[in-house]
């Protein structure tokens, strides 16, 4: 008996690995040579294509494709109608099957309902990608992108809340108002400065 939830509307492909405690809601669909971690949710009408690998504790949102050459990492979060690519120049009449470009979504990010991440990006740790953003480029560690195209507006903790850094050589660190875990801002990026695990609870 499989480990797993999956209603009856949905269509799991084999082989594929689905991890203990996932559920899969209606109408979607698993692909043959997929890999879903352990306690994933995916809701209503979401395709996972052959090749993609979902970490432990992803939950995607209702109508969300994922395709080949996504990776996702553990405890990321993708919102409603949220869109991944796989090809840059996309055309019906070329096949560009050998073009796919890798997308990776690294732990704990987010991205918001409707936001388009164009293939061969790096979505950082913990990172925040607003509602309907557009991605172009990697997206840094903790950083907070929105807009078309997506561009920085902030840094956020690893609890979504944002971040209120001092200024550059201030070495006082930043403090969230809500969970208390410091960061330091190097003028590039932000690094969690605190003994806490990242993502885990205090």
């Amino acid at each position: 008996m499989a480990e797993y939830f999956a209603h009856e509307s949905a269509i799991i492909d084999q082989p594929c690995e689905i991890g203990a405690g996932t559920k899969i809601w209606h109408f979607s669909h698993v692909m043959a040579g997929a890999t879903i971690g352990r306690q994933c949710v995916l809701g209503q009408n979401v395709h996972v294509a052959s090749g993609v690998v979902l970490g432990d504790n992803v939950k995607v949102q209702n109508n969300v494709s994922i395709y080949t050459g996504v990776t996702v990492e553990d405890d990321v979060f993708l919102g409603p109608s949220a869109v991944l690519t796989n090809v840059v120049t996309p055309r019906s009449h070329v096949s560009r099957r050998h073009e796919f470009q890798p997308t990776l979504l690294r732990r704990g990010a987010t991205v918001g309902a409707n936001a388009t991440v164009v293939c061969g990006v790096t979505i950082g740790r913990f990172a925040f990608v607003g509602a309907g953003a557009v991605v172009t480029r990697d997206v840094a560690d903790f950083a907070l992108v929105y807009g078309n195209p997506a561009r920085l507006r902030g840094w956020v903790c690893w609890c979504g809340v944002h971040l209120s850094l001092p200024p550059i050589g201030d070495p006082q660190p930043a403090v969230c108002s809500a969970c208390g875990r410091r960061y330091q801002f190097t003028g590039q990026t932000v690094i969690q400065v605190d003994d806490a695990e990242p993502g885990g609870e205090r």
